[in-house]
């Protein structure tokens, strides 16, 4: 595509804003990728949840507000199916 003296590559999705988008505007590969990084932001902090000095409380507190934050952040503009509905309940 060109626009004036601007040349566009035309890709199939990119990354704005921490979303990914894509040609199709299906969320799923952004759902994917969003799952991955909630994997690994919950098994840094395993050691963190498998210690018995630490309240559950607190451990429930840093579930929600690190884990499920980093899963969900801009999830409004989401248009969910049933299988993204399970993928996410996996948390």
């Amino acid at each position: 595509m060109k626009i004036k003296n601007y040349k566009f590559e035309t890709v199939e999705n990119f990354k704005y804003l921490e979303v990914i988008l894509n040609e199709d505007n299906n969320n799923q590969v952004d759902l994917r990728e969003r799952i991955k990084n909630a994997n690994k932001t919950y098994f840094m902090l395993q050691k963190f949840f498998k210690n018995r000095n630490i309240s559950k409380k607190l451990k429930l507190r840093l579930k929600n507000t690190v884990i499920e934050k980093a899963l969900t952040c801009a999830s409004e503009t989401w248009t969910l199916k049933k299988r993204d509905r399970k993928q996410l309940n996996v948390f």
